[in-house]
């Protein structure tokens, strides 16, 4: 769905305008419920939208993996490097990122690899509208905007959202 340029420009400026009118006198805190935080990329021509979830804990497992292949586990997250996918051995570092969105980041950064990868995130801790419509895996920058939609097999029955993974960097699960 492409979205035009001038909505996101009407976002941000109706954004900018509420900010304005805020009062300076200290009020009572309100309690909110989160809103699903909308992910767009930096052409503006894809859109999903982050799946909000409880806070994970924070974690990192670092594992050497060959051309034999292997799994690094995070949790209930894991990374599937199938035999072949990387021509020598390299030593993997993947950290579970902390936060209202199920996010996991990969190091080497930027490491390519070869095809059959396969990342599972667990949505097994999320709410809201976005359980209901198919998960996806999305590349994200640190700020969290949307840079690619990876191909995804949802498994809605196991809660895990299956993506294919071309090379490391931040990834998170989206609707």
């Amino acid at each position: 769905m492409r979205r035009p340029r001038y909505f996101l420009h009407t976002l941000l400026g109706v954004t900018i305008a509420a900010a304005g009118c805020s009062s300076s006198e200290p009020s009572a805190p309100q309690q909110q419920d989160p809103q699903p935080t909308p992910v767009y990329s930096l052409t503006g021509s894809l859109s999903a939208t982050l799946l909000q979830c409880s806070p994970q804990t924070a974690l990192s497992v670092t594992k050497t993996i060959g051309p034999n292949g292997g799994e690094l586990w995070l949790g209930k997250h894991y990374l599937v490097v199938p035999r072949g996918a990387l021509p020598q051995s390299v030593t993997i570092t993947g950290e579970v990122v902390t936060g209202t969105t199920n996010s996991v980041r990969f190091y080497p950064e930027g490491l390519k690899l070869g095809s059959g990868t396969k990342l599972y995130l667990s949505y097994a801790n999320c709410s809201g509208i976005g359980m209901l419509l198919p998960k996806k895996v999305v590349y994200v920058s640190e700020l969290l905007s949307l840079l690619e939609i990876l191909n995804t097999v949802d498994l809605s029955a196991k809660q895990l959202a299956v993506g294919d993974l071309r090379h490391f960097s931040r990834y998170a699960v989206a609707y």
